[in-house]
């Protein structure tokens, strides 16, 4: 063998080993070198709107992700980590080495978070409260958003005061790190499937706004969660309002007193000042009283045609109401009513 020949197999003998080497550190600290909980199966690793590459790296240490963050960050480099950097919330499972959490990271594959909205939310605050408590999302983000006349206008045809109509009950799947201009562009167009031009013809019809619709349909939801009751419910409101006569709905008061979960409802509450009560003020409230599903939507713009001025709830509690043209005879549906309150020993 030529002294040449036995050099030149040196240096593949030398570069063998370096690529060895190399590949036993890749296999050891990207492989091997796995995520380990001790006491649940996965973290979530949270990267805010703000967040660069330095504050990624240091919750990836904070939360104990990988035993040597400079090799992650050695290979975070390679696999361009820091230019493509989105946030979110990322779940991390037991097992995941670095080369999975970079790809997690890189191709945005974050969980989204599933808002859930429902009539048990009545108002703004609630409605702020909860979104706040899911998302990154600040109370005062969410807020000057609902204050913002233009966009409300521009977006909804609402205002600050009725803003709580945008909100159609349902789940939404967003991003934890959504910003307030995107989640209303979900709102909004949800809200706009809602409202497809044959309903918007029927509220036009009917000589109400969009708004007013809703106000009605959230009282009317209230009153009850049958749907061909609701729509008989719907009957009386508007009569009532065609004769100039006050809506006097129990449900605008639990609003305007925030006893949500009232079942009786006593004459004190009667007496508050608050444009939601109905029983001092004619016409429909500012706003919903709660957010409102698309039947009870339906069921105020069907509403159903008759002469009946008053109504109460059965003394049986099922949802279903006696409806009376007179007052005398409405008289005796409610002192039925309120018998069987005492007798269930209901007093709030």
């Amino acid at each position: 063998m030529s002294k040449r020949t036995s050099k030149r197999n040196s240096y593949l003998f030398l570069f063998a080993l370096m690529v060895g080497i190399a590949s036993y550190f890749a296999y050891t600290y990207f492989i091997l070198n796995k995520v380990s909980l001790k006491n649940s199966t996965h973290v979530f690793l949270f990267i805010e709107k703000n967040d660069g590459y330095t504050e990624l790296l240091s919750k990836v240490e904070s939360e104990g992700l990988v035993e040597n963050l400079e090799a992650f960050e050695w290979l975070a480099s390679r696999m361009d980590l820091e230019e493509n950097i989105h946030p979110g919330k990322y779940r991390i499972t037991n097992g995941m080495n670095a080369r999975q959490i970079i790809n997690l990271l890189k191709y945005n594959k974050q969980e989204k978070i599933k808002l859930s909205y429902n009539s048990q939310i009545h108002n703004l605050d609630e409605f702020v409260d909860y979104t706040d408590l899911k998302l990154e999302l600040s109370e005062d983000e969410i807020r000057d958003w609902l204050d913002d006349e233009e966009k409300l206008e521009a977006n909804f045809g609402l205002n600050p005061g009725n803003a709580l109509a945008l909100v159609v009950p349902g789940v939404y799947e967003v991003s934890w790190a959504i910003t307030a201009d995107e989640l209303f562009k979900v709102f909004r167009e949800k809200y706009r499937r809602v409202w497809t031009d044959a309903r918007k013809k029927q509220a036009n019809a009917l000589g109400y706004s969009i708004p007013e619709i809703i106000t009605m349909a959230s009282i009317v939801q209230s009153e009850s969660g049958i749907a061909s009751e609701q729509a008989k419910i719907a009957g009386v409101y508007f009569n009532r309002i065609e004769k100039g006569m006050m809506l006097q709905a129990d449900p605008t008061l639990k609003f305007a007193n925030e006893n949500f979960d009232a079942q009786r409802l006593l004459n004190e509450d009667k007496e508050i000042n608050s444009p939601y009560n109905t029983y001092k003020y004619k016409g429909l409230p500012p706003g919903p009283i709660a957010l409102v599903n698309t039947q009870a939507i339906d069921a105020t713009l069907n509403y159903k045609r008759h002469n009946y001025l008053f109504f109460c709830a059965k003394p049986g509690l099922n949802g279903y109401s006696d409806f009376s043209i007179n007052y005398e005879q409405h008289r005796k549906f409610a002192l039925a009513y309120q018998k069987a309150l005492n007798e269930r020993g209901i007093n709030r």
